[in-house]
């Protein structure tokens, strides 16, 4: 499968394979199934997985052989029995076989890169500082973290996982990301023949809500609004991320929160939810505020901008979880600026928004994935779209 392939694979099914299809997709759609199943219960039998999966022992024994030639499952001996007869042969997902190179382009000042495990484990780390670097001097930048992360790698590489700011479509062209000064950028294709490894690209805020729901557990709808140099939502709904006809779905940060104007954004409109809400932009007038005010009124006056941020967020979001029936929220950014007055003020507003008897349990927390959540994200990105597994 080439990575274009894989991107579009992505884009177009639920992220988990959980049962049998006709005979025409059934090869490569239980391939998944079986990886996918070893993936998350662990070291299973032959006999486990036709159990798991409902496939038949002799599809299994002809999957796992092949796998096993691929590397990407490994025997791991009998399992202890009391039972008559011979044990059980175990078998797992091949974890230490491959590593996954991830890429986080979403920040402010600096590009982070890493080496990941396929479960998801940073194990090195390079970052390179962006400065103000940006058209083919940030593609530069890219290229030459991305090289670095490469030589940190200890085993084969499965591939690729980049996430961008901006909207990126199917084929991995970053067709915006003013911050960058990229316009029809085919990033994909020019990592690709650098590098003659598989690559795949999304936006960060896509990539990140991938990380919260393989690897923080989440099996429902969801949203999870990142906060940084910009603002931008990923959504999962009914178990497939949603990207939308022009793959603009979730750019929040421009949408104009009210009809009372507001600060002026870098779009030029004034008001829009990034001119409120993005950490640079909050940052700053928390501290030009607090700079006027005395000592004694600094918490109440940074709790103040905090909270108005929140509720310009809330408004936004409270059409969204209306229209979509979400269950939770997720915050992704500086906990410093997030946790705290806005989010208070952010779920208050969704509430106060929407009809209660649908929404009263309604969720907003921070993300359980840390700084990292872009890096995993995109690592997921490369396990769904290179073995199916997410």
């Amino acid at each position: 499968m080439t990575a274009t392939d894989a991107q579009r694979l992505i884009h177009s099914r639920a992220l988990r394979t959980t049962s049998k299809v006709l005979p025409e997709h059934a090869r490569g759609h239980n391939r998944s199934l079986v990886l996918q199943t070893l993936y998350h219960a662990g070291s299973q039998s032959r006999a486990d997985l036709a159990r798991e999966t409902g496939l038949t022992r002799v599809t299994i024994s002809d999957l796992v052989s092949d796998l096993i030639a691929e590397r990407l499952v490994i025997e791991l001996g009998q399992r202890e029995s009391v039972r008559p007869g011979k044990p059980a042969t175990l078998v797992d997902i091949n974890r230490a076989a491959f590593q996954i190179i991830s890429l986080d382009l979403s920040g402010h000042r600096v590009f982070h890169g890493a080496v990941l495990s396929l479960d998801g484990e940073v194990l090195e780390r390079a970052d390179v500082e962006r400065g103000a670097a940006t058209g083919e001097e940030a593609v530069a930048r890219v290229i030459g973290l991305l090289d670095s992360v490469i030589a940190l790698a200890t085993a084969p590489i499965l591939g690729i996982g980049i996430g961008s700011p901006g909207i990126v479509d199917l084929d991995g062209v970053v067709r915006s990301a003013p911050n960058l000064g990229w316009e029809s950028l085919p990033l994909r294709e020019r990592l690709e023949l650098h590098t003659a490894l598989p690559v795949l690209v999304a936006n960060d805020a896509n990539a990140a809500v991938l990380a919260e729901h393989s690897f923080g557990g989440v099996d429902h709808d969801l949203m999870l609004v990142k906060v940084g140099h910009g603002v931008g939502a990923g959504l999962l709904v009914g178990g497939r991320p949603v990207f939308g006809g022009r793959f603009a779905a979730g750019e929040i940060g421009h949408v104009v929160v009210g009809t009372d104007g507001g600060p002026l954004c870098a779009c030029g409109k004034s008001g829009c939810l990034e001119a409120w809400l993005a950490a640079p932009r909050l940052t700053a007038e928390i501290e030009r505020v607090t700079a006027s005010v005395d000592a004694a009124n600094v918490v109440a006056a940074r709790a103040h901008i905090l909270a108005e941020a929140g509720r310009r967020l809330g408004i936004v979001l409270a059409p969204v979880v209306g229209a979509l029936n979400l269950q939770e929220i997720v915050l992704s950014g500086p906990t410093q600026l997030l946790d705290g007055p806005l989010a208070t003020a952010t779920i208050e507003t969704l509430r106060s928004r929407t009809m209660v008897d649908f929404h009263s349990d309604l969720t907003l927390r921070m993300t359980s994935q840390g700084q990292d959540i872009v890096l995993r994200g995109a690592a997921v990105m490369v396990l769904s779209g290179r073995l199916g597994v997410s």
